[in-house]
């Protein structure tokens, strides 16, 4: 037995509407760098580090060991968390201790829950 298919018309939309506004250009350029930062996953480990210790700070010092990297990666990809705005960096004599800063993480849950 033959089944016929109704024949939708090519000005038929395929899609549809939208029902709120789509991020626009800026604010997609600011997440992708944002999520860049979290696309790696020394950075990934030492965003978790963070999180995990007391009051949700680490030294520099704490950090280095359980990633497994130089002290000079492991600063960098710390900078580059501290610019993306994941960390917030505070020097104490000769160390430096990252806070976690929960509202940028809260930004980038935001988005992806959409």
């Amino acid at each position: 037995m033959v089944t016929m298919l109704p024949v939708i018309s090519a000005a038929a939309t395929c899609s549809a509407p939208l029902v709120k506004e789509p991020i626009g250009q800026a604010e997609a350029e600011r997440l992708a760098v944002t999520m860049k930062a979290l696309a790696d996953p020394a950075r990934l480990r030492l965003l978790s580090i963070v999180a995990s210790s007391a009051e949700q700070e680490a030294c520099v010092c704490d950090l280095i060991e359980p990633i497994g990297l130089s002290q000079p990666t492991v600063s960098h990809h710390l900078k580059v968390l501290t610019e993306a705005g994941f960390l917030a960096r505070s020097k104490r004599g000769t160390w430096a201790y990252y806070r976690l800063q929960p509202e940028a993480l809260a930004g980038v849950a935001d988005f992806l829950t959409v």
